[in-house]
This record gives structure tokens, C-alpha cells and sequence, in this order.
């Protein structure tokens, strides 16, 4: 029998569909945004897989919404280890943590994103001990390549893994990242089931851009709304259309006209006009176009749009496939499947999107 200590940090990713592009210290401001709770969900889908896999599954769990709730809702009865407070913080996950190992857990299962992978490896660390530790993608910001590809994925792996290996634990400076600046730092490196479906680390790096942003430009329809997300290669877009764009966040533009700067996913559905195209370059070394770094496009704003993806031949070459993970299987599933990627002034490459 698997014995799985789950932690659930339920304000992960709520940031994300209202511009914050982070949680961290950001809680109250986004709920004065109307944002929901993302974590819970993912964590309970990431379970009902586990649970279809492996009914022999002993899970221990923080109490209420930091992971007993969910595993009931997944048809879990588990043994509860710790009882946070109403408004829970670090020091809870950290707590459930220490629980877990005192327990003997096998595997130490979390939803978050990479500040919650932060605060698990540190307590792992500072223990001692060796257990490995597996995520739910659930952040705003997923750099660490200790995550499930989706919800459903960590499931399933949590459920039949076999052997470990070591992986990076990387965090950025949500203070900095919303002013525009990617700072990556190394926070630890942790054993972790070995998985094809397991994220990669971020990769920062690109190639030329500029023929490609020349040719977006000259090929721009004036009555079309385009919604341009973040990133480098969108980047040299926007400065070719002579945008005063948001580096990483997603502006809203019409025909010389900026329309919203730095949008959440309200202020994107309100700029909408009759015709409108997304466009996204995938996140270099995990191949994510929707889902990763630009939750404010929601699945409202992709059901009234075109998408364009835009990348270099060396991020494609280093990705294999295109990814999406946008919280709606429906729109997921219709973006999935083969699409001309921009590559060039006139190149376009075939790429699958799974």
C-alpha cells in the first residue's frame, strides 16, 4: 500500500485570470478582483486520477481546504494530520509537511505552484529525509520541473511511479516579474517520481525574432483586435507594431489603438470586437501556449478568438509538442490537435498540440 501526504495551498493561481501574475502577498488584492480559488479544483481532479489507479492508496491530508476537503470530494476517506486556521499561510504547508514525514508518507503529494514547491522542499530539507515530493500544477507561475503536466497527470503518477530522480525547484521575484523582469533563482533540487509527464524547467533563452515580428506586422488586419500575450517573442511583435506593450503581461490592441495594457480577463473580454486573435509564443522547454505565465486569457476570451502561435525554430525544436492546460477540458480539447506555428517572415511549422 502507498502511504501519500497531500498539502493543498488553496490561493495558488488565484492571481492569474485577474493581472496579478502571482498570489504571493497578493491575496487580498485578488479577491478584491473577484478572484476564485483555483487549487482546490486541480487538486481534487489530480486525485480522482490517483484514486482510479490505485484504491489501495493510504492518504493523509492537511485538514479542510489545504487537502482533506478535496480528497473527500475525490472518494477519499483520509487520515487528517493537521488543523489550519481559516486564513491559512506557509507555516501550514510547512506544518502538514513535518506531519507527513512524521508519518511515514511515501510520497509527499502538493498543489501549488513553485512558492508552495519552495516551502515543501524546504521542509524536506531541513528534515533531512529523502522523500519525494510531486506537484499539482496550480500556480500562476510554474518554473520548477517538479509538476504533472496537468492535474490529471500528477495523479497518475503519484499512483504507479516506480523509481526517482533528481529535479530543480525554481521561484521568481513576483515583485519584479510584474514590473517586467524574469528573475530566476534556484531554490533546491529534490528527488522526484520519474514521469514522461512531468513539466521541464523553464528554459529563458531564444533565438531572432525579428522577421518573424516583421512579418506579423505587415500581415496585421486593421479591423481585427489582437490580443498579444507576454514574452519575449510577442515582445519584438509589439515593438514592431510600435506598442508600449506590458513585458509580461497581456495587452489588448486595434489598429494603432492600445485598448488595454496589462489586462485581466475582464478588461480582455471588454475590449473584444467583432473579430479578434490571440497570440501566444509557447514557454520555452515545456511548449505551453495557454495555461502557464497567461491565465488572464481565459477560456471566455479563447471562445470569441483565432489563435496564433508565434515561436523561434530553436524554442519549437526544444519543446517537441505544444501544451494547454486552460481549467476548461472543452476548450482545451478544441485547441488540441495540429497548427501552423509562425517561425519566420513567411515560415509556418506543423505542430501538434496535445
Amino acid at each position: 500500500m502507498r502511504r501519500i501526504g497531500l498539502v493543498v495551498n488553496p490561493v495558488a493561481g488565484m492571481g492569474g485570470r485577474v493581472g496579478l501574475k502571482g498570489t504571493d502577498g497578493k491575496v487580498e488584492a485578488a479577491r478584491e478582483r473577484g478572484a476564485e480559488p483555483r487549487a482546490p479544483k486541480r487538486a481534487t481532479d489530480a486525485l480522482v486520477a490517483l484514486r482510479e489507479r490505485a484504491e489501495d492508496v493510504d492518504l493523509l491530508a492537511a485538514g479542510g481546504v489545504m487537502g482533506a476537503d478535496e480528497a473527500r470530494d475525490a472518494g477519499f476517506d483520509p487520515t487528517v494530520v493537521t488543523d489550519p486556521g481559516a486564513e491559512t499561510t506557509a507555516e501550514d504547508t510547512r506544518e502538514a509537511v513535518r506531519a507527513s514525514l512524521d508519518a511515514g508518507v511515501d510520497l509527499v503529494l502538493f498543489a501549488g505552484g513553485d512558492g508552495t514547491a519552495v516551502d515543501v522542499a524546504a521542509t524536506l530539507d531541513d528534515a533531512g529525509d529523502d522523500t519525494p515530493m510531486l506537484g499539482v500544477p496550480a500556480g500562476v507561475k510554474v518554473y520548477s520541473s517538479v509538476f504533472g503536466v496537468t492535474p490529471e497527470d500528477a495523479g497518475r503518477i503519484a499512483a504507479t511511479f516506480d523509481a526517482v530522480a533528481d529535479r530543480e525547484i525554481n521561484d521568481i521575484d513576483e515583485d519584479a516579474y510584474r514590473g517586467g523582469e524574469v528573475e530566476t533563482d534556484l531554490k533546491a533540487v529534490r528527488p522526484v517520481p520519474v514521469a514522461d509527464d512531468l513539466q521541464s524547467s523553464k528554459q529563458l533563452g531564444g533565438g531572432s525574432v525579428e522577421s518573424l515580428a516583421a512579418g506579423f506586422a505587415a500581415d496585421v488586419d486593421p479591423d481585427a483586435t489582437y490580443v498579444l500575450g507576454p514574452g519575449s517573442t510577442v515582445g519584438a511583435i509589439k515593438a514592431e507594431l510600435g506598442i508600449d506593450g506590458s513585458p509580461l503581461g497581456v495587452d489588448v490592441w486595434r489598429d494603432g489603438e492600445m485598448l488595454a495594457r496589462d489586462a485581466a480577463a475582464d478588461g480582455i473580454l471588454d475590449a473584444l470586437g467583432d473579430r479578434n486573435v490571440i497570440v501566444v509564443s509557447p514557454i520555452g522547454g515545456q511548449g505551453f501556449i495557454f495555461g502557464r505565465g497567461n491565465d488572464q486569457i481565459s477560456p471566455a476570451v479563447i471562445k470569441r478568438s483565432e489563435v496564433e502561435v508565434v515561436a523561434s525554430r530553436a524554442k519549437l525544436d526544444g519543446v517537441g509538442v505544444l501544451r494547454v492546460d486552460t481549467d476548461d477540458e472543452e476548450v482545451d480539447e478544441s485547441l488540441r490537435g495540429w497548427r501552423k506555428v509562425r517561425v519566420g517572415r513567411f515560415e509556418r511549422r506543423m505542430m501538434q498540440v496535445v
